[in-house]
């Protein structure tokens, strides 16, 4: 053991200076992946990890960071495992041959895809809602009111993924400040909420059950894997041969943040309603937000709601928005053209610009079915994948034998049988 903290110490020693200090560079990633993971999902947390009881959601709690932490790593390692400036579906060809890295890129498009399509929808509603029953402005058209959200969202993605990433971690302080606040206002309502589910221990296999349904949630409303694929191509770019300690360090700390704000947030939700009340935001589908709006009558609730759930979705189609455009570009690529990069830009924003637009004005109902869909794909490709890689790749041994592997490879079978089972049932 000291041995492996000293060969530890010496690469710190010898490592460059850039590497020595905390920089901008890392406090700007850091807040980028955190505005990428911490989005409408959390939004809905508090009801699916709640309304379990007391006992799961603690375990839940205990689970969240390792669960989140370790699979991001893992996936990070993947990225950086490939040649210089090779993006996730580049590394996938290089390791696992041209089919399984056509297959894959097509997965991953699939996966990211269908949650900015969600986005697109979730912000129109969210602004239409706002500007009719805040505001009391009678909202543009629906066509029109997608149209100007997607272009204003897409404006920021012309002007480069710094920009977005940037973005991104200046949305983040109101959504932090704002999640905070709620969290603390609703310390005077605490009533005890879930604490009455836990004077008795709920059975093994119910507790087992309650879990199994419950980890899908937890590690998708903590997941940023769209955007680890630039973020491990940045770090390389910055660090050199020392990008896979820094990377280690840039998410250790988001996700430090990421569960301690989250759980903050979540647990002041479920001391102030019962179980019973939980099940009834679910059974009306609404978020936290508009359920403690309409249970407190309280216009500032009802103000700030709307727009807490924009910030919080409008930095997450950016950060989803670089992963769909890096699958799309990768099966244009794989399809055999070879379009000049900026052309290639432009194509895929006009396309994303399209779809969005259509499915946002549409309004479909069969969002939950889309996620659903996208989920397992999501978990095979962050837990799964560069576990299997740790095994089948040279680059990838030197990982080999931690226990993390095997945790990582279990909570993504879990996931991916707890989605499988949702669907069917």
């Amino acid at each position: 053991m000291n041995d492996q903290a000293n060969s530890v110490d010496e690469r710190f020693a010898t490592a460059p200076a850039s590497l020595a200090s905390w920089s901008r560079h890392d406090t700007t990633w850091m807040l980028g992946l955190f505005g990428t993971a911490i989005g409408a999902g959390t939004l809905f947390l508090p009801i699916n990890a709640g309304i379990g009881g007391f006992w799961p959601l603690l375990i839940l709690a205990v689970l969240a960071f390792p669960m989140t932490f370790y699979a991001h790593r893992g996936l990070t390692r993947f990225v950086l495992s490939g040649r210089e400036g090779a993006d996730i579906t580049e590394v996938v060809e290089e390791h696992f041959g041209k089919t399984a890295g056509a297959l894959i890129t097509l997965l991953y498009f699939f996966a990211v895809f269908p949650i900015l399509l969600i986005y697109s929808v979730a912000l129109t509603n969210t602004v239409g809602s706002f500007l009719e029953h805040q505001l009391h402005v009678q909202p543009p058209p629906r066509a029109l009111l997608a149209l100007l959200l997607i272009v204003g969202l897409l404006a920021v993605v012309r002007c480069g993924e710094k920009a977005i990433v940037k973005a991104m971690s200046l949305m983040v302080y109101p959504f932090i400040v704002a999640l905070l606040f709620l969290a603390v206002f609703l310390i005077p309502h605490w009533t005890g909420g879930i604490l009455t589910t836990a004077t008795t221990l709920p059975e093994p296999s119910a507790l087992l059950h309650t879990l199994w349904l419950a980890i899908p949630v937890m590690v998708f409303s903590f997941n940023h894997s769209p955007i680890i694929s630039a973020f491990a191509l940045d770090q390389k770019r910055q660090y050199g041969e020392y990008a896979e300690q820094r990377s280690s360090q840039i998410l250790g700390r988001a996700h430090g943040l990421m569960v301690v704000m989250v759980l903050f947030f979540v647990f002041s939700c479920v001391l102030t309603l019962s179980p019973a009340q939980l099940a009834e935001a679910k059974a009306q589908n609404l978020s936290i937000l508009s359920y403690l709006a309409n249970h407190f009558s309280n216009p500032t609730i009802a103000f700030v709601a709307p727009l807490i759930a924009f910030v919080a979705i409008a930095k997450s189609f950016l950060g989803h928005y670089i992963g769909a455009s890096e699958g799309l570009k990768g099966l244009v690529v794989k399809a055999g053209q070879r379009p000049a990069p900026k052309t290639l830009d432009r194509l895929t924003a006009a396309f994303m610009l399209v779809v969005c637009w259509l499915v946002a004005t549409w309004n479909p109902s069969i969002l939950g079915m889309i996620e659903t869909l996208g989920g397992p794909i999501i978990a095979a490709l962050l837990f799964l994948m560069p576990m299997y890689a740790v095994r089948r790749v040279p680059a990838m041994r030197r990982y080999a034998g931690k226990a993390s592997n095997i945790f990582v490879t279990l909570v993504g079978l879990v996931a991916i049988s707890a989605l499988l089972y949702s669907l069917l049932h």
